[in-house]
C-alpha cells in the first residue's frame, strides 16, 4: 500500500505507473500488464450496462464472441458479481460498480492492478468488503495490487507498505511498524 498525507505523491506515483503520466525526472520500469482502478468508478465506467462495460475494456484484443463472454463472465465471477451482465450500471451501489471497475481490469488479464483510493466513497462495510475482495484476488490469482490509501485499517491485508512524503519514498517495511509510525504523528 501507499501512505502519505494529501499531496505527498501516491495518486502521481500511481498514474506514472500507469502510463498516464509522464515522471519529470527519472524512469519507471514495469514488468506485466497494468490496470488502473480510479478513486470514483464513475470516471471509469462508460457503457449503460455491466457485460458491456466489460466488453468495452477487452476492445482491439480480437476476441470472438464466445471468448469474449467467457472473459467477462469470468471477471464478474471473479468479483462476486456473475450474473450481472444485463445490469445498468446506474443501479449498482458505489461497491458494486468498484468491483466491475476492478472485473474490467481481470478482464484484461491485468498482471499489475493499481488502486488509487478505490474505498473512498464507500460506505464502512463496503470498504472492508473490497479490500478483502482485492486480498482473496492477489491470493488466488497471483496478480500484484498496489493500493493508495488514508485508512490505516486497510493494512490488515497488506504485505508491506510505502510512506511517501513531497513525491519522495521516506519509510518502506511491514504495515504494522508503518501504521505505529503514521499513529504516533497524529
Amino acid at each position: 500500500m501507499l501512505l502519505g498525507a494529501n499531496g505527498s505523491g501516491k495518486s502521481t506515483l500511481l498514474k506514472i505507473i500507469a502510463g498516464l503520466l509522464e515522471p519529470t525526472a527519472g524512469e519507471i520500469r514495469v514488468k506485466g500488464t497494468v490496470g488502473f482502478v480510479f478513486q470514483n468508478p464513475d470516471h471509469q465506467l462508460v457503457m449503460p450496462t455491466v457485460g458491456a462495460d466489460i466488453a468495452f475494456s477487452l476492445g482491439g484484443q480480437g476476441l470472438g464472441h464466445q471468448a469474449l463472454q467467457e472473459r467477462v463472465g469470468a471477471a464478474l465471477q471473479a468479483v462476486d458479481l456473475a450474473g450481472y451482465q444485463r445490469r445498468p450500471i446506474y443501479a449498482l451501489s458505489g461497491g458494486q460498480k468498484q468491483r466491475v471497475a476492478i472485473a474490467g481490469e481481470l478482464a484484461r488479464q491485468t498482471e499489475i492492478l493499481l488502486l488509487d483510493e478505490p474505498t473512498a466513497l464507500l460506505d464502512r462495510d463496503y470498504q472492508l468488503d473490497l479490500v478483502q475482495l482485492v486480498r482473496r484476488l492477489v491470493d488466488e490469482r497471483g496478480i500484484t495490487a498496489l493500493w493508495v490509501t488514508h485508512r490505516l485499517p486497510e493494512l490488515d491485508y497488506a504485505d508491506g507498505a510505502l510512506l511517501l512524503e513531497r513525491g519522495k519514498i521516506i519509510d518502506q517495511g511491514k504495515p504494522d511498524r508503518l501504521r505505529q509510525q503514521l499513529e504516533e504523528l497524529v
